[in-house]
């Protein structure tokens, strides 16, 4: 089971390294249309949907790694028993929220493709496919967080310190 979550963290990491490569293609390209006089519609607005994309889909591995900021001014100081049962409230309210948004963003991919939502655009791309990927992205930080719970309940979590971890 470790090995597909570890899979699954780290294959949404080269979703988001392949979208912020669509990112520079799509600036790449606006820039050099304006220096040779072409127009590519859509460009910006393809831009803009591979950032939200690259940022949804790399939640889960950036967590996973300890690389999400957190203010540790309160749990740092805690030993025991008080230490888990704060990080396990923290990864429970984190759980609860992950699972409302990747809900949320489920239902929003659901009703922009029954409506055929598209955006205002002249691409006219429908929008349930840039949505798409901030569904898959909250889903699978859920799934990490809900992994983090499931350690820090067996004892298994690892608490580096800030200092410890970039040395």
């Amino acid at each position: 089971m470790r090995k597909i979550l570890d899979g699954l963290f780290m294959g949404s990491a080269w979703l988001a390294a392949f979208s912020m490569i669509i990112v520079l293609i799509m600036v790449l390209l606006s820039m050099a249309g304006r220096t040779l006089n072409f127009y590519l519609p859509g460009a910006d607005a393809y831009a803009g949907y591979a950032m939200a994309a690259s940022g949804f889909l790399a939640l889960a591995h950036t967590l996973k790694r300890g690389e999400h900021i957190r203010v540790t001014l309160i749990v740092g100081k805690l030993n025991g028993a008080a230490r888990k049962a704060m990080e396990l409230w923290a990864l429970t309210v984190g759980g609860a929220l992950s699972a409302l948004v990747a809900t949320y963003s489920w239902r929003l991919v659901l009703q922009s493709h029954q409506f055929h939502d598209i955006s205002t655009g002249n691409d006219a791309t429908p929008l349930w496919i840039p949505q798409l990927f901030m569904a898959l992205g909250a889903t699978v930080l859920f799934i990490a967080l809900l992994d983090e719970w499931v350690l820090e309940w067996q004892n298994r979590r690892s608490h580096q310190s800030e200092e410890t971890r970039h040395e």
